[in-house]
């Protein structure tokens, strides 16, 4: 429970910038479409730099409170400072915004690097068993999911409290991140309490002990091969999440013409990803974790499909079947999380190295990488569509949201499934990675 606290503290502060900051930028902050699309891209490049260098870096580091706990206590209060000022609206040129969004923006997802690459780690050395790590990553997606839901169902109605009869959503934003960010950094504080470092990351082999620098770390995982696969799939189940979670306050608000139900409608999708992440947690005793990997995908392509012949009086349709596309969507999530740390076990039998922070590392940059996409991809998106802020839209304005709200996710979906085609470490073959480790380790 302690540990998925962690990501509570990381979703309420993440689930704002994915659900709400492209809409800030343009309907609040007054920036353009196509210029929070580049925006979006380009700050998620730099991470590019910064992954790489976090994972080695926490793999190194030695202290009193582990390797992976300091970094939940250290730097959760720059992260809480940082979302506040991502969503403040300073008042200056249009070209001034930009840059300052492109400072606090890209600061606060630096520092998002530094807490979020040994958090993740963490989930690693908590345990070897694939079976207890699919639990542990259940119950991290589950109370991630809770404060993904804390902030859906709260953050428009108390931005519109703060705000007040002057309707300054500026300001109320502000206010909003301040109450949230705090919230935040509890969280991470009692994650970093209540956990403990079992595992050790060292394999007593020849290579461990030579003088491998971060550069080696990063590139001895292209040897392998599961991995890889897990990488690839990152990236494009992000762009989906990215694209989603953008658009959605669109699709509300424009297509379905119900600005009232952005909240509803974006907490509901949360609930049902709380349950999908509990569900894993039982299903996973019962299942193969890649059994059930491929089942959720099946679920993502053919929900998100549907959706896009839904029309806008149905709306408890729509309701229902986003709700199913987002279960769906929370079975795969926890399960790739889990299998990052098992390739990791798998990766230490071929370099003599269990780098579990470069592993985590590596797949956090897939995931900023598919978001960066994906978010580019809403903004240029919304643009070529002819999407104008704070009026009616036109008949293909309004195609081009519900293509990137449903279509675009399917499409995620199926390269999801054809990447992760081959993927073998399943459970039974986890228990003879394990084996054959622990005799290495003798």
């Amino acid at each position: 429970m302690a540990y998925g606290l962690g990501d509570t503290a990381s979703n309420i502060v993440f689930q704002v910038v994915v659900n709400f900051m492209v809409f800030f930028y343009t309907d609040v902050f007054g920036i353009s479409a196509a210029a929070v699309g580049t925006l979006m891209l380009s700050v998620r490049l730099f991470d590019a730099i910064t992954d790489p260098l976090m994972g080695g870096f926490a793999d190194r580091t030695k202290s009193k409170y582990g390797r992976y706990r300091p970094y939940l206590l250290y730097a959760s209060i720059p992260y809480a400072v940082l979302a506040v000022l991502a969503f403040t609206t300073p008042d200056l040129s249009e070209n001034g915004k930009l840059i300052y969004a492109y400072i606090t923006y890209g600061a606060l997802m630096t520092v998002y690097t530094i807490i979020n690459i040994p958090y993740s780690a963490l989930g690693g050395v908590i345990t070897n068993d694939p079976k207890e790590r699919a639990s542990v990553q259940s119950y991290r997606f589950a109370l991630a999911m809770v404060g993904g839901t804390i902030v859906t169902a709260v953050t428009l109605p108390l931005v519109d409290f703060f705000a007040g009869s002057t309707e300054d959503k500026a300001y109320g934003f502000t206010m909003t991140l301040a109450i949230l960010s705090s919230l935040a950094v509890i969280c991470f504080w009692i994650c970093f309490a209540f956990t403990k470092e079992r595992s050790s990351p060292e394999v007593s082999t020849e290579t461990s002990k030579s003088k491998l620098n971060i550069w080696s770390d990063l590139l001895s995982l292209r040897h392998n091969k599961p991995f890889l696969m897990i990488a690839a799939a990152a990236f494009f189940l992000l762009i989906l999440v990215s694209m989603r979670g953008a658009v959605a306050p669109y699709y509300v608000t424009y297509f379905l013409g119900r600005e009232d139900l952005v909240s509803t409608f974006i907490t509901a999708g949360m609930l049902a990803s709380l349950v999908a992440a509990l569900s894993t947690n039982v299903l996973s005793k019962y299942f193969c974790k890649v059994q059930l990997f491929r089942w959720g995908l099946i679920g993502v392509v053919v929900f998100h499909a549907v959706i896009y012949f839904l029309t806008p009086d149905a709306l408890i349709s729509i309701f229902i079947i986003s709700m199913l596309a987002q279960f769906s969507q929370m079975i795969v999530v926890p399960l790739m999380f889990s299998m990052v740390a098992d390739t990791a076990d798998f990766g230490a039998l071929k370099t003599g190295r269990k780098i579990m922070a470069m592993s985590f590392s590596a797949h956090l940059l897939s995931i900023k990488l598919g978001l960066a996409v994906g978010g580019a991809l809403v903004g240029w998106l919304l643009s070529y569509f002819g999407y104008v802020a704070n009026t009616e839209q036109t008949p293909f304005a309004l195609t081009g949201i519900v293509f990137i709200f449903s279509i675009a996710g399917a499409i995620c979906g199926i390269l999801v499934a054809i990447v992760m085609a081959k993927y073998s470490l399943t459970n039974e073959r986890m228990i003879t990675v394990n084996d054959e480790l622990a005799e290495v380790q003798r």
